[in-house]
């Protein structure tokens, strides 16, 4: 077979303009933003992970801290960057389903401007109480609300803490006034203390008040039951809210339009970093839940879940402020 100079040419001119991977994607340190602060759980999360993909491709994953507005200046910031999986975005559910449903004017949209990479851990709440409250299971809990008599705490307006309760309140038809904190800590502190007799909190910040008595666990908040705690009841069986499900979550996102194959190595890293022994038994002993997913399944869940939260964010008239 003859090559001739032209095709030689626009082969040479091809090659030139091929994706970043044909070169051996990734050559140089790739961004990861976070949305809150260092030291809290999205951060932690992206640290440990982009610590563990950069062993394996032999590139550095730096975490570029972007706090504030519920992780959407951090989304902001990389729906802008230049799609070619050198600047990613570790998305929380507060970020990427709840906030499009309470802010009406972001600068992005959480399925038109993002790529899903890998949903990486989920992690449920617990609703629990004040052990002064008079309710030891879900029946009783509810039988008390309906006297008009709690108020529940959470770690802020807009978060998966106060949306998890909204939804159980509007579920039920209950009427609970809504405490909001600025973080779980104060939260955890004013129910402990008896100022607000219920709360829901993510599973690793409360365990240690379970485990010493001075909250007591009514329900949990995901489909099944936390193997930390076989014996409370998911919030679906014991409520009889068979859909009810509020998880916290955190995923890879690259900018939409980053090439197919960069995405898929992302992916196979993501999902391999999470499946590690140095990895997979730190997160489960932190409470979270190991889901390492592949990049179609996530984006299933967010072409789900974001029009699902919209509607339930607005029948349940949950507000940011």
């Amino acid at each position: 077979m003859k090559f001739t100079r032209r095709a030689l040419c626009a082969a040479a001119a091809a090659a030139a303009v091929l994706p970043a991977f044909a070169a051996g994607y990734p050559d140089k340190p790739v961004k990861i933003a976070v949305g809150f602060a260092a030291g809290g759980g999205a951060d932690i999360i992206a640290r440990q992970v982009g610590t563990q993909m950069g062993a394996q491709v032999g590139q550095s994953f730096v975490v570029d801290n972007k706090p504030g507005a519920t992780g959407t200046i951090a989304a902001t910031f990389v729906a802008k960057a230049p799609a070619d999986g050198y600047t990613i975005f570790l998305g929380s559910q507060s970020t990427m389903l709840v906030a499009p449903a309470i802010y009406p004017k972001l600068a992005f949209d959480p399925l038109k401007d993002f790529t899903p990479i890998s949903m990486l851990v989920s992690m449920p709440m617990i609703l629990a109480v004040h052990p002064s409250v008079p309710a030891k299971n879900m029946q009783e809990l509810i039988a008390l609300a309906k006297q008009g008599r709690l108020s529940y705490a959470s770690a802020g307006a807009g978060g998966p803490q106060h949306v998890a309760g909204e939804l159980f309140k509007t579920g039920l038809g209950l009427d609970m006034t809504h405490i909001p904190y600025k973080g779980e800590a104060p939260a955890l502190t004013d129910v402990v203390g008896g100022q607000v007799p219920v709360l829901f909190s993510n599973v690793p910040a409360i365990t240690p008040y379970l485990q010493s008595g001075r909250l007591r666990a009514i329900a949990v908040t995901s489909l099944k039951r936390h193997p930390a705690f076989p014996d409370v009841p998911t919030i679906a069986e014991s409520a009889r809210l068979p859909d009810f499900e509020v998880l916290t979550w955190y995923g890879l996102f690259a900018p939409a339009g980053t090439p197919a194959d960069v995405v898929k190595k992302l992916q196979d890293e993501a999902i391999a970093a999470m499946k590690s022994k140095e990895l997979s038994a730190k997160v489960a002993g932190q409470g979270f839940t190991v889901v390492g997913s592949t990049s179609q399944q996530f984006t299933d869940l967010m072409k789900a879940q974001v029009p699902r939260m919209d509607k339930l964010v607005r029948a349940a008239n949950i507000r940011a402020d």
